[in-house]
């Protein structure tokens, strides 16, 4: 059964030159417990539909369609009971640790402000308490004492793990992990997505893993989103994405990654053009610019989601044309 449901979702933002359509036709699920990877270029609408999620998104924010958690619709909620909902049973990690923690509060105080904010009926000491030991779950070493530093007394991999313990310290039912890893060199990052994994297991916890790097999402989500100019363009489990990519530009995502394999004598593998801008889309299908595999029939309409494989779909009307359908599990086969 699924924890969150997202249907229809459109986000329009109003500017001087008229509405904005940030985001169209969003849809997606996930169950308890599960990962969902949400992939694409800055500026494909990734973060927009997270904070939607959260209505955090600004005034001037207009949004359409069904956000669905645990049975209760959010667009339905009352601001006060959003607010209850954020940070107890939904929370977030946002990008960027450095200016989304408070310079002038110790670490240790900024968590408890969040069990308190949640849990008016227990005293300082027993926040405080929550929060250290919070920072203990999240593998800061020293906690104690750590929990007294301010946020510029800390490295990013210790203020990114604070993000995450303030995060969990609610015992959430599902976490939105806003590109946690941006800014952080591999070893750090590794670290990051390793405790997050162990986390999530931990506590069974739902999570939407957003990020412009496919092979982040692939350590942590079982199936995965790719996301391009508002619209998702390809779904399916992580295995499916990266053995058998159905939309040309997913294949150019995953072109433009090194491997082991990869060719050092010559120059990556890139996608040609940049992304239109969203007040601009072109008619049809929004990656036909950039797309070499493009027929006259891309510009007449914007492709829907066609079914590729067994639980694999791709918006594009020339790959899915091509595609074998997947083994289902009925014929004895197992991925």
């Amino acid at each position: 059964m699924a924890l969150l449901t997202v249907r229809n979702l459109n986000i329009h933002f109003a500017t001087a030159a008229g509405p904005l359509h940030a985001v169209r036709d969003v849809d997606f699920s996930i169950a308890e417990g599960e990962a969902l990877g949400l992939v694409g270029e800055s500026g494909s609408g990734k973060s927009v539909t997270a904070l939607a999620l959260m209505r955090l998104l600004a005034p001037q924010a207009t949004i359409s369609g069904e956000i669905e958690f645990a049975g209760q619709r959010l667009g339905d909620l009352p601001e006060p009971g959003m607010r209850r909902m954020r940070g107890a049973r939904i929370a977030m990690i946002f990008q960027e640790p450095m200016s989304a923690l408070n310079p002038v509060m110790r670490v240790g105080d900024q968590i408890a402000e969040a069990v308190r904010a949640h849990h008016p009926e227990r005293s300082n000491k027993d926040a405080w308490a929550a929060a250290v030991e919070a920072m203990r779950e999240v593998a800061i070493p020293d906690h104690e004492r750590r929990a007294r530093d301010y946020p510029h007394q800390l490295s990013g991999g210790m203020r990114q793990r604070v993000m995450i313990a303030m995060a969990l310290v609610n015992r959430p039912q599902l976490l939105i992990a806003d590109e946690p890893t941006t800014a952080l060199d591999v070893t750090i990052q590794a670290q990051i997505l390793e405790l997050l994994r162990e986390l999530r297991q931990k506590f069974n916890l739902a999570m939407l893993f957003i990020s412009r790097d496919l092979g982040v999402v692939a350590q942590v989500a079982a199936r995965v989103g790719v996301m391009y100019a508002g619209r998702i363009v390809e779904t399916g489990t992580v295995q499916q994405v990266f053995a058998r990519p159905m939309h040309p530009y997913t294949r150019g995502l995953l072109q433009a990654v090194p491997s082991l394999a990869t060719d050092r004598t010559q120059p990556l593998r890139t996608i040609e053009g940049v992304v239109p801008a969203l007040n601009a889309l072109p008619p049809g299908c929004s990656f036909s610019p950039r797309c070499g595999l493009r027929i006259p029939a891309c510009n007449e309409a914007v492709p829907p989601l066609i079914p590729a494989g067994a639980g694999q779909t791709a918006r594009c009307i020339v790959t899915t044309a091509e595609a074998v359908p997947e083994p289902s599990s009925e014929s004895g086969l197992r991925t």
